[in-house]
């Protein structure tokens, strides 16, 4: 009798593989959370660019195209392109967006949760045409912890509910903002990788705010109130000075491939020269640096040369090189720019580098040398291409100086 074999069942469980989700491409609203719930709101496009995505961030007419977005599986990770600032991400769907923003700061790395939606194009929601127009100059106090003003301008240009401008201080300004007035109350954030601001504010008249809170980052908070005064000045709090008996500059730094740069090199003599202070976590020295990168490569034939000195927030060199690269690259920058090996926390960071200078107080200033070597004029702060006429000013005044300085 013939055996039989017995029969074998093979069973396949079904398996069933989740397609990785597909970004939507267009418009989408951001969130950085507070705890609070004044969460911090902005407007960014992604876009497919060469098989890859492109991350357009919008605040007012600014728009700040971030290229380095890596996807794996369902995660995504966007390195913002000039500050040590990211998003760490995953996907839900394919239109939302949540995880970590991490940012570079003096005591560390900061995180901040983030969520993201797409397909809102709208940065605050209107439910009610707009009580007043803002539109104009504003004389502002802000109201630190302990109860001290520190002074300040807002220039808002108001179109129905649609609201821009700025915040300036004596300092620089908090670049371009957008938002809305929704009835009598104001609402204006603005994210550039390093900023990260919401305003809100109640509007009494056209020509009173009051009941105003700043918020910056994941805890920062002052109140704030503003008067319309179209002959509104800052104070020149941030004003620095050669010191007594000193004319000349003195200082060497390696730039970022090592070297020695010292401005007694031959390149510097017989030249106007202007020295940028600055760093590469700093907003406002991002508008300065666009600016003297342009102006630089425009006038170097002139007799005219430019040198960086960078106060990080690394005393480590390869650390602080890594990071001022970003303005290198992104700006396309040829003048020096040298890593003074001071962090900007030290309170001792001018006594360290110049000493002929009374006290830095703000990043930028800039410092304008005539043909002579000697210190001609110095210049605390930078108001940037978000505050308008005064950025208009503010290039034509340095023009000026230059030019005066060639004549000499």
């Amino acid at each position: 009798m013939k055996k039989l074999m017995p029969l074998i069942y093979v069973v396949f469980a079904a398996c069933t593989v989740q397609p990785i989700p597909m970004l939507r491409i267009g418009e989408w609203q951001g969130k950085l959370i507070r705890e609070d719930g004044n969460h911090i709101i902005f407007n960014f496009e992604i876009k497919e660019k060469n098989d890859s995505l492109l991350w357009i961030i919008k605040n007012g007419e600014e728009r700040i195209e971030v290229t380095d977005v890596l996807e794996n599986g369902d995660s995504l990770f966007v390195q913002m392109p000039v500050f040590e600032s990211s998003f760490k991400l995953v996907k839900l769907g394919n239109n939302q967006l949540k995880g970590v923003w991490t940012k570079a700061a003096s005591t560390g790395f900061l995180d901040m949760p983030f969520e993201a939606t797409a397909g809102i194009t709208e940065r605050f929601p209107v439910t009610t045409n707009a009580a007043k127009n803002i539109t104009g100059k504003w004389s502002v106090r802000f109201f630190r912890a302990d109860g001290s003003p520190r002074p300040a301008i807002a220039e808002f240009m108001q179109k129905g509910n649609d609201l821009s401008g700025t915040f300036i201080t004596p300092t620089g300004d908090y670049r371009y903002l957008k938002g809305v007035v929704n009835g009598d109350s104001l609402q204006i954030s603005t994210f550039d990788g390093s900023h990260a601001y919401f305003f809100k504010g109640y509007i009494n008249s056209d020509s009173s705010i009051s009941k105003g809170f700043y918020y910056s980052g994941a805890t920062g908070i002052e109140p704030w109130e503003a008067m319309k005064n179209d002959t509104a000045t800052l104070p020149d709090v941030a004003a620095m000075y050669m010191r007594d008996g000193e004319e000349k500059l003195s200082f060497s730094f390696r730039d970022l491939n090592g070297k020695q740069v010292s401005i007694t090199d031959e390149r510097f003599k017989n030249k106007v020269v202007i020295v940028q202070i600055m760093g590469s976590w700093c907003p406002n020295c991002m508008d300065e640096t666009a600016f003297l990168s342009t102006f630089y490569k425009k006038n170097k034939d002139r007799g005219v040369e430019i040198v960086a000195l960078a106060y990080e927030y690394y005393e480590d060199f390869n650390l602080a090189v890594n990071s001022i690269r970003k303005f290198q690259k992104r700006f396309d920058v040829q003048y020096p720019m040298l890593v003074t090996g001071v962090t900007v926390t030290d309170t001792l960071r001018t006594e360290k580098t110049l000493p002929q200078l009374t006290k830095i107080k703000s990043f930028p200033s800039t410092i304008f040398i005539g043909k002579n070597g000697k210190v001609a004029k110095i210049h605390a702060g930078f108001e940037g291409p978000g505050t308008g006429s005064r950025y208009e000013a503010l290039q034509k005044e340095f023009i000026n100086t230059v030019d005066q300085l060639l004549k000499q």
